[in-house]
């Protein structure tokens, strides 16, 4: 008993000194925190709290699950336009800097609310393939604008210094950026193929003013030039190149804020110009024939008005395009119509029967089309395809002959003149005579008398100076107009059986 008793007397005294330890603690703690007075951040801490650099912790490992999907990735989608109007208005990018030149571009505009809606009904055959062809090349939207600043998008207009078309091409410019022109056709008058020559020669234009838009569309109007003297003098004299602050003539300084002056009212529909409205598609389509046509068998086998087609292919002269091309004509239709029609499923499209593995894909891919086209031609809303199932592939080849050979076909508007006897007459050059004078007087073409003369435009006459002459014995004979009427009829006649005139009606 007595060995427990002290057992039981040590474990009690070791008990009562861990008691006393704890309350001994816990009343410092206690103490600490009674006598603690509270304390607020200030903002200085904040500020350079939030800027301390807070080193991530590494990805910690994933956890491997039974079924494992990953998350649909979130896009933005782009707006969608309807209006091609609004579309063009929503791409334009050129900072615009007010200033009293542009300020009165403005004022000019609304001046004339109405300016756009009128231009726009020439503009809208075309409208929506120029956007296509700047977009395609990642060229600002602006210079979709340059033919309304340019001409009011009138296809045939023509400068008193030669400049031709919608995009007022000089016919140096065009020929050196692969325009044709001659007798049968004047590419600077075919809107798109103009387009084309246009936007290469912009983009030269950029390069060589090292991508300052401003100076590239300035050197469009007075030539490259012009604009690199004005830079020249302003560097050397120690002035801005800007080009607000370049020394231009007259048409130059006016020109770049009248672009640019449009530009910003198309953006603020608000200002008062009228913005047209026109739907954002194709409202006609681009058809390479591959061959010589006549515009008269082409609207026939299209059913389409000739007087029309002519309208939208102001780069064809006459009736007929030339031998050795182009070949393309723009359609009053869109593509869909366009692959409907028979003459195209006839002259434009073979037969493909489907193969085993055969795709859309690959098929449009060896047929060197696409599988939209492909899908348009067949009247398809899937990519799905049967084996030996047979499509209609786009292919061009020539199966009717679209020409009129007019040497027997009199009746038709285009005619070669008959041989008229003529006889040679001299004409001595009095004071006060000019060549428009004389070919009055005598009742010839300017160009023949040059032609028989061997003359310019330039050329000098001086008196007593002699001109050759080849006149008319007599008038040739005119045809009676019924003969005309009837003939017309049986061209017409002809057409719809898609046989060509083989003899004189």
């Amino acid at each position: 008993m007595r060995v427990s008793g002290r057992f039981f007397m040590s474990w009690w005294r070791v008990l009562s000194s861990l008691r006393c330890g704890v309350i001994v603690l816990c009343s410092v703690v206690l103490s600490a925190c009674i006598s603690a007075t509270p304390r607020h951040a200030t903002p200085v801490e904040i500020t350079a709290a939030l800027n301390l650099q807070v080193e991530e912790s590494p990805p910690a490992t994933p956890v491997p699950s039974a079924v494992s999907a990953p998350l649909p990735a979130i896009t933005e989608q782009p707006q969608q336009y309807q209006d091609l109007w609004q579309y063009i208005a929503a791409n334009l990018s050129f900072d615009i800097t007010p200033n009293a030149r542009l300020q009165k571009r403005v004022a000019w505009y609304l001046s004339q609310p109405n300016y756009l809606l009128s231009v726009n009904e020439r503009a809208a055959p075309y409208l929506y393939h120029i956007v296509k062809k700047v977009e395609q090349r990642k060229l600002p939207m602006e210079l979709v604008l340059l033919p309304f600043v340019e001409s009011d998008f009138r296809p045939t207009a023509r400068s008193s210094q030669g400049a031709v078309g919608v995009w007022q091409l000089v016919d140096a410019t065009a020929y050196h950026f692969g325009l044709k022109s001659n007798d049968w056709y004047d590419g600077r008058q075919d809107v798109l193929a103009a387009t084309d020559a246009a936007l290469d020669y912009l983009q030269y234009l950029r390069q060589r003013f090292k991508g300052n838009w401003l100076h590239a569309l300035a050197a469009y109007n007075s030539g490259e030039g012009r604009v690199k003297a004005a830079i020249r003098y302003n560097q050397k004299h120690s002035l801005s190149s800007h080009f607000w602050h370049l020394k231009l003539p007259r048409e130059t300084a006016d020109y770049v804020p009248k672009l640019l002056a449009l530009s910003y009212l198309l953006q603020h529909p608000q200002t008062g110009l009228q913005r047209p409205s026109l739907a954002n598609e194709a409202q006609t389509t681009v058809l390479d024939v591959g061959q010589p046509f006549n515009f008269g068998i082409l609207a026939a086998l299209l059913n389409i008005d000739k007087q029309r087609l002519h309208q939208l292919n102001p780069g064809y002269l006459r009736h007929q395009s030339p031998s050795n091309g182009p070949f393309k004509a723009l359609l009053p239709m869109d593509q869909q119509q366009l692959f409907a029609t028979d003459f195209y499923r006839r002259q434009f499209s073979t037969h493909y029967q489907v193969k085993l593995n055969d795709t859309l894909y690959g098929i449009a891919r060896r047929h060197n089309t696409s599988v939209a086209q492909l899908k348009q031609l067949n009247n398809k809303t899937r990519d799905l395809i049967r084996v030996g199932e047979t499509l209609l592939i786009h292919r061009a080849h020539a199966k009717d002959d679209l020409t009129v050979d007019y040497e027997i076909s009199p009746y038709l508007q285009q005619q070669r003149p008959a041989k008229v006897a003529t006889y040679e007459k001299h004409h001595v050059i009095q004071d006060g005579d000019s060549l428009w004078a004389i070919s009055r007087q005598y009742q010839v073409p300017m160009k023949d008398l040059l032609d028989w003369n061997q003359l310019t435009t330039q050329s000098l006459l001086s008196p007593g100076d002699t001109l050759l002459l080849h006149l008319p014995v007599e008038a040739p004979p005119t045809p009676p107009a019924g003969a005309a009427a009837g003939a017309a009829k049986d061209y017409l006649n002809e057409l719809k059986t898609l046989v060509k005139p083989k003899s004189d009606p």
